[in-house]
């Protein structure tokens, strides 16, 4: 089962940024952060956390709920603002990067996202690049795919264009 985390503060915001992600998994759960349990995360053999709106950063006031990112062994994957999360936790910075739309990428040529050229994006911010992670892809402005160990974070939003990321366990689900 693959474990969905909603950051979203509003529920009508789940048909844009949880629904999508949802619809291309045949076995996952949604669970707000804010109630997740840490036999939720036993449970899960995967794990996601999804984006959110623009202005909905509440999130970020609440960064120790997501403590568990550092010990966390299964596959992981933080998008937009899971990714801004997982730079967080391990040392990261945000930064203002905003971008909407469809942007070009600069990918890796070694990494899984070498095919990626272009990717949709919707943040206000992206992060530095935390210490002993590798920068896997980067627009003009921004970061926008990290990886360590089994830990990935992208911050294009991979349920709008791009969805074999997702569908294809190309991103380590």
């Amino acid at each position: 089962m693959i474990l969905i985390i909603n950051l979203n503060k509003y529920k009508l915001h789940d048909l844009e940024f949880i629904r999508p992600i949802t619809d291309l998994l045949d076995d996952s759960k949604v669970i707000h952060y804010k109630t997740l349990k840490r036999k939720d995360l036993e449970k899960a053999d995967k794990v996601i956390i999804a984006g959110t709106s623009l202005k909905d950063s509440d999130y970020l006031k609440e960064l120790d709920k997501f403590s568990w990112i550092k010990s966390y062994r299964k596959p992981f994957l933080g998008i937009c603002a899971g990714m801004q999360i997982l730079g967080l936790i391990h040392g990261a910075k945000l930064k203002k990067a905003k971008e909407i739309g469809v942007t070009k990428l600069k990918t890796k040529t070694d990494s899984m996202l070498k095919k990626i050229t272009q990717a949709y994006s919707l943040h206000q911010y992206s992060i530095t690049l935390p210490k002993g992670f590798t920068k896997l892809a980067e627009s003009d402005k921004c970061i926008h795919a990290i990886k360590k160990d089994n830990l990935y974070g992208v911050l294009f939003h991979p349920e709008v264009i791009n969805k074999e990321l997702i569908k294809k366990d190309i991103i380590c689900i």
